[in-house]
């Protein structure tokens, strides 16, 4: 295992390099020039000087990583706002729509994968600075789109872009805060900003979509981009660790994840046993299996199987999908619900989000002190059982549902996912060492991803009624498939975690 990456020493005036074996003669050492008291006695060496951290340079690392953790993720909320709009402009239908959202978190999932590596080969700065600058122009790429095509093809640079920025940003916080207490309060507010970004993005959404139409939306990301550049320029040079790139299991993953998805999207449309969703299917487990033994046979590969032998590992992994495919599923599902099924603007359909963001930012303050005093096990027990129950709450949803009522029925949806996520991201860092963060949050978030837009294909085929209508039954038999899961990774979080 590679040696742990460290930031350079402050350098002192009494310590003089040593050297080794083999390396070049030096110059022999001046005798030093000191200065005798009256008797002859020597004046004590001063000790040498250690210069902590700066704590602004660590808020600059904060800042510059929660803008673009936000950025990336608002975009997805905001999105699903503008999705009816979208439609009408530029048509697609239903499948449209589904690949316009999948496009994006699918390659998302599937390159973040390679991306936790490149940000420890270049240096968490470097790869994050990359991953922004792409981001930016392929936002403006998506608000130039003039077809549905066009916008999907965007969307999969987005998605591309926003792999290397998730673990970048990360990998950064983890560099910034050595100290354990510290680097877990930093990672809350990180958390935090993510997903109050998730639960305001559909009111922001739904505002550009009616004032300025739904180009707006990605158009609201190149000055953010240009911010984040800028701080970036005062932040120091990360450290690099060797980091092979595995183009094996790089392409057995997204052939995988390709296939998987073509086969939910395309299933609901075509019909589940129609020979290119098959086909579709037969690929995705073929390539799962040839991405295992890829992985299994590589020398340096981007998912090192032994890190999933420890528990906590596999646990967050677990969970992190089951967390994504409820919330990404629920913004997906209640987007359509509001403007397709009860008429609704984009603005008041980004309304109703309202109570639910106020409600993540308050529970995902909690959830870090909560976690302290009643164990990490838990606070992510609690918060999965919470987003099962969420499920189970939208099951009564009709279109003549009072808006109170379905105000109050979406509670548990924000609670669980914020309560959760903040103490699995710490057990994950706290899980490996300090030169595999980015990989480790790499396959976290890839995980996440994964459910995510699993859940939107799912929810997508299921939804599509007559004339590409709103389906309650699909909807009702979507919600009940990811509550299921939900309650079996609960279940493995408490038979596999420690109590402590």
């Amino acid at each position: 295992m590679p040696a742990t990456p460290r930031l350079p020493s402050p350098p002192s005036s009494t310590a003089t390099p040593g050297r080794g074996p083999g390396t070049s003669e030096r110059p022999p050492r001046q005798p030093a020039r000191t200065s005798r008291r009256p008797g002859g006695a020597r004046p004590a060496a001063p000790p040498p000087v250690v210069t902590p951290p700066a704590p602004r340079r660590r808020g600059v690392e904060l800042i510059a990583s929660l803008l673009g953790f936000t950025v990336i993720t608002i975009d997805v909320s905001a999105v699903n706002i503008a999705l009816p709009a979208i439609r009408d402009s530029l048509s697609g239908g239903m499948t449209g729509l589904q690949w316009v959202v999948d496009a994006y978190t699918l390659m998302f999932a599937a390159l973040m994968l390679s991306a936790g590596a490149l940000s420890d080969r270049a240096g968490a700065r470097r790869a994050y600075a990359w991953g922004v600058a792409l981001f930016t122009l392929a936002s403006l790429g998506c608000a130039l789109a003039p077809g549905i095509g066009l916008l999907v093809a965007a969307r999969v640079a987005q998605g591309a872009a926003a792999a290397v920025v998730m673990p970048a940003s990360l990998a950064l916080i983890r560099q910034a805060y050595e100290d354990a207490r510290a680097r877990a309060r930093a990672i809350a507010l990180w958390t935090v900003g993510g997903s109050v970004a998730m639960a305001a993005g559909p009111v922001l959404g739904g505002l550009l979509t009616d004032l300025a139409g739904w180009r707006s939306v990605f158009l609201l990301n190149l000055p953010v981009g240009a911010v984040i550049l800028g701080l970036l320029v005062r932040v120091p040079r990360s450290p690099r660790r060797p980091a092979a790139l595995d183009v094996g299991g790089q392409v057995t993953a997204v052939l995988a994840l390709a296939g998987l998805a073509f086969a939910v999207i395309e299933g609901g449309r075509l019909g589940w046993t129609e020979a290119p969703v098959v086909a579709a299917a037969v690929l995705a487990v073929v390539s799962g299996f040839a991405f295992r033994a890829v992985e299994a046979r590589h020398p340096r590969p981007m998912v090192p199987l032994g890190m999933l032998t420890d528990r906590r590992v596999a646990v967050a992994l677990a969970v992190g999908f089951a967390l994504n495919a409820a919330f990404y599923g629920g913004i997906f599902l209640l987007g359509l619900y509001y403007q397709q099924l009860r008429g609704m603007s984009g603005i008041e359909a980004g309304l109703m989000f309202v109570p639910m963001s106020a409600v993540v930012t308050a529970t995902n303050l909690v959830s870090p002190r909560l976690a302290e005093r009643i164990g990490r096990r838990q606070v992510i027990v609690a918060g999965q059982l919470v987003f099962a129950g969420a499920m189970a709450a939208m099951w009564p949803l009709t279109v003549h549902t009072p808006v109170w009522l379905v105000l109050v029925l979406l509670l548990p949806l924000s609670v669980g996912g914020a309560l959760a996520v903040p103490a699995l991201t710490a057990l994950l860092m706290d899980a490996v060492p300090a030169e595999r963060a980015g990989t480790a949050s790499g396959l976290l978030n890839a995980l996440r991803q994964t459910g995510g837009a699993l859940a939107v294909a799912l929810f997508g085929s299921l939804l599509a009624g007559a004339g590409d209508g709103f389906s309650l039954p699909g909807m009702r038999l979507g919600l009940l498939a990811v509550a299921v899961v939900l309650l079996v990774t609960t279940a493995l979080t408490r038979l596999l975690l420690p109590r402590a």
